[in-house]
């Protein structure tokens, strides 16, 4: 290209920046006219004095509404029956959590003779600060009791001049078992500094972070001995609960967390304790930095499962968290610094991995649970592929969704025809005809997803491809950049929305391998109302998942070719899964991000597909292609969706056995 057309091309480039820019800027200018005029017609009614009159009529009114909304997401009165059942299990289950899951006197025997063939030390270390005694003794005696015996327990003390029995009585158990060891420190350097000062005196080949007021299972150290055996583990966490009161049976809340997750971690601390790791990861780099006091554990869970080999989870119920008026279990409102330095431990953390102008936001679940919008690189083409057999009132829905609300530009869309007979889809196919975003291609064989969606990719012109169902519609306005922002990563294979029924409810968020019951994938938190954080706030953070749905998928086409596209031989269902299982075999990580949202009017287009007598025959050879075809992976289970759920319902309820 010479000189003067290499200028021409970028003086073309440039105007249709403008033009572009000039476009956007319209239309969110004509988007802040239209808040502006809403608030000021709101503020007008608000200020009305009937208005105000009607205040108690409307709480009135909005509690009916609420209990409405639930009485309909129950079920009825059958649904009401079964969530109560659900309670009934979920408290037998929070039982068999507590006391009862210690090792009986004959266990506790056999688990201390075990011999393995790494006998591995761990140093617990524990900085205490003015802790009650009696929260002092329940820590060091769950260590005492632990069944696995090489450990030692290091307590750096920097307790003030009023609390001296602190360390008279950390001194006394320090006289009677040598592994006990203990430091008075000269001044009270914070949680980093003071656990730091615990480091210094640690000797084992494993390091493990405890408060000073928490408890530990008897068998934690025996369980995690067993994975540093059994898989090399070189970071360990578990499962936890908090407590209050006088027992560790009074569970508040049962934290069963899913396997290793870094996009989960990135956006929500969910590993902390109780953390063990490798010694060796320690090596150039500090144990807890003093700058992240408040979220130091956060950073240094962010900056060692990076540099780990092996992060197990054990997904037991190991770690009792005490809440009290002080502690962090009860409210993290009452160290607000806490939340600045958990944004700069991602911060730092998203540097490291070599993340730019990237931005962290606080969530409506928590605080320090956060949304990570990550910087679009290149605003390369999407291709959206939109199968369509009729049903032309979902598609112009769908269709116009995109053409308006979109923000991203650079898109293409290809309506994939397929057998259709009445005469208004082929009038609405003329509409579109010179639309220089869309494209009309046919496919005239039977219907097959996988092979409708495969004959589609074929005329993509896109990086990206996203499979769209017709009978969805965008909610939000920045869906492409959502789900782009995620896709883009050279570690990410397909990344999915959040989905919604016309009664926002919700259809999708994230799919469970084994759930359900043909045992082959289910959606979580499937018919809950939108509004609801979902277990533990999962409902508000991108997270990774085995696999995502194929109504809103987008994958880089070079992976969707890579693999040959969806596999046929599931022609109608468990294609998408099936797709992100071989994503995941590859090495890739699958997302879902609830910050895309769109309506989908599932099976609109072609029904249920148990509908029928011979759907649910063909809907069942399918899912018997799907658990023979991954029959390892689902008795392995999914390593997202903790094995104490039970697999027969969508909304984490705990297992009864």
């Amino acid at each position: 290209m010479s000189n003067e057309n290499e200028l021409e091309y970028y003086k073309r480039a440039y105007e249709q920046e403008k033009v572009r820019a000039a476009s956007l800027a319209g239309r969110l200018a004509d988007a802040k006219n239209e808040a502006d005029s809403l608030r000021f017609q709101l503020d007008r009614i608000k200020n009305n004095p009937m208005w105000k009159a009607s205040k108690p009529l409307r709480q009135a009114m909005h509690w009916g509404l609420r209990n409405y909304r639930r009485l309909r997401n129950l079920g009825g009165p059958r649904g009401i029956a079964v969530k109560l059942r659900q309670k009934k299990i979920e408290a037998q289950a929070k039982r068999l959590h507590g006391t009862a899951s210690f090792p009986t006197p004959e266990e506790a025997k056999r688990q201390r003779g075990a011999v393995f063939e790494r006998m591995v030390k761990f140093s617990i270390l524990v900085p205490v600060y003015n802790t009650p005694l009696k929260f002092l003794d329940e820590m060091i005696e769950s260590v005492l009791a632990q069944t696995y015996q090489n450990w030692e327990i290091c307590l750096a003390d920097g307790s003030d001049a009023e609390h001296g029995e602190v360390g008279a009585r950390c001194l006394e158990y320090a006289e009677k078992d040598s592994r006990v060891k203990y430091r008075k420190l000269e001044k009270n350097e914070g949680i980093s500094g003071n656990t730091n000062r615990c480091y210094e005196m640690a000797a084992g080949d494993y390091i493990g972070l405890f408060d000073h007021d928490d408890v530990l299972h008897p068998a934690a150290l025996y369980e995690y001995v067993k994975v540093i055996n059994g898989q090399g583990a070189d970071y360990i966490y578990c499962d936890e609960t908090t407590f209050k009161g006088e027992s560790i049976d009074n569970m508040i809340t049962l934290h069963f967390k899913p396997d290793y997750a870094p996009d989960n971690l990135r956006a929500n601390n969910y590993i902390c304790h109780f953390s063990v790791f490798a010694r060796s990861l320690l090596e150039g780099t500090e144990l807890f930095r003093s700058g992240f006091d408040g979220s130091q554990d956060h950073d240094m869970i962010l900056r060692l499962t990076s540099k780990a080999k092996n992060v197990v989870h054990v997904p037991k119920l190991l770690y009792y968290w005490r809440s009290h008026k002080a502690s962090t279990a009860s409210d993290i409102s009452a160290k607000p610094y806490a939340i600045a330095a958990a944004k700069g431990a991602v911060a730092a953390h998203l540097q490291s991995c070599g993340f730019k102008n990237f931005e962290i936001k606080s969530t409506r679940a928590f605080e320090t649970i956060f949304e990570i919008k990550y910087e679009i690189e290149r605003e390369d083409k999407i291709s959206i592929l939109i199968p369509n057999k009729d049903h032309v009132s979902d598609l112009r829905r769908c269709v116009e969704s995109i053409l308006e609300r979109s923000t991203y530009e650079n898109y293409e869309i290809i309506i994939i025809e397929n057998n259709s007979v009445q005469r208004e889809t082929f009038d609405y196919y003329k509409t579109l005809e010179g639309r220089d975003k869309i494209t009309t291609v046919t496919y005239k064989g039977e219907f097959n997803y996988s092979k409708i969606n495969n004959f589609g990719a074929g005329f993509a012109r896109g990086k990206y491809l996203l499979l769209l169902n017709n009978d969805t519609q965008v909610i939000s306005m920045n869906w492409l950049e959502s789900m782009l922002m995620y896709a883009q990563r050279p570690d990410v294979g397909a990344v999915g929305a959040k989905l919604y029924y016309g009664d926002r409810t919700i259809q999708h968020a994230g799919v469970v391998i084994g759930l359900g019951a043909h045992r082959t994938a289910g959606h979580t938190h499937y018919k809950i109302n939108y509004d609801n954080l979902g277990y533990m706030g999962r409902l508000c953070y991108a997270q990774n998942v085995s696999a995502v749905t194929g109504a809103c998928l987008m994958v880089k086409k070079s992976l969707y070719d890579g693999l040959g596209g969806l596999d046929e031989s599931f022609r109608v269902a468990l294609n998408d899964v099936d797709f992100c299982l071989r994503l995941r075999e590859k090495g890739y990580l699958n997302v879902f991000t609830p910050f895309a949202e769109l309506y989908h009017f599932e099976s609109a287009s072609r029904g249920s597909d148990t509908a029928d007598a011979s759907r649910a025959e063909r809907y069942e050879r399918e899912s018997e292609h799907f658990r023979e075809k991954w029959k390892a992976v689902l008795e392995k289970g999914d390593p997202y969706y903790n094995p104490n759920f039970s697999l027969d319902y969508s909304d984490y309820t705990l297992r009864a056995d």
